[in-house]
């Protein structure tokens, strides 16, 4: 199969953590950082996971759940300056991204970022996989009033490529991401290999399509039927 038959609409947007990059190993040693500081034990990687893609008050509900809101909301601050120093230091890129962006560049089409990550966190972390040069479109989770469930952020990254919904997918590993591209009117699909808690049902989000890997991307077939 070469890249070109693939088929890939003009622009792909996916989500970042969770879908192309397993962040959560970054998180672990953040919250470990917070935890021995307070003089608790390290977090496992399994307590967290499920939780990543529900943004650092999740984290820091799961982590400190014997703290109340107020005093967990305080805490972000602090969560944030030590991610900073832990992007992409022990979480790697999924296996199977790089060939599937690789096959979308060359196709002639391109791929972007919408997350709900802060944009000067999601910038910060492209040059340390290698992507600063090939991300055609990068919208955080306060580059608008708005972030995901609300669909303009991808509405936002269609624009400024100079792009219509219909003419872009989106990739991604939660409700709210598969929320977003249905209300704007953009083919969706959900990343299986991402992170979820025990009881969330993919089959219940109503995506375009459902794919347990990466590679699967790479079918052709899929992407006939999202057209």
């Amino acid at each position: 199969m070469t890249a070109v038959a693939v088929g890939f609409p003009a622009l792909v947007l996916f989500d970042l953590d969770g879908t192309l990059l397993d962040s959560a190993p970054d998180f672990v040693a953040t919250i470990d950082r917070m935890r021995a500081a307070r003089g608790a034990p390290p977090i496992t990687l399994a307590e967290l996971r499920p939780h990543v893609s529900r943004g650092s008050r999740a984290m820091l509900a799961t982590a400190f759940a014997q703290l109340d809101a107020e005093r967990r909301e305080a805490m972000v601050p602090e969560f944030l300056e030590l991610y900073q120093q832990e992007l992409a230091r022990h979480g790697p890129v999924f296996e199977g991204v790089e060939n599937l962006l690789a096959a979308i560049e060359d196709s002639g089409s391109r791929w972007g970022i919408v997350t709900n990550k802060p944009e000067y966190l999601a910038r910060q972390l492209l040059p340390l996989v290698g992507w600063q040069a090939r991300c055609a479109v990068l919208v955080g989770g306060d580059t608008l009033p708005v972030r995901k469930p609300d669909p303009l952020p991808l509405l936002h990254a269609a624009r400024q490529l100079g792009l219509d919904a219909p003419d872009c997918a989106y990739v991604g590993d939660d409700a709210r991401d598969i929320e977003a591209a249905r209300a704007a009117g953009m083919p969706s699909i959900t990343a299986l290999w991402g992170y979820r808690l025990g009881d969330d049902d993919p089959a219940t989000w109503q995506a375009d399509a459902s794919v347990d890997t990466p590679q699967a991307l790479l079918d052709p077939h899929l992407w006939s039927r999202l057209r």
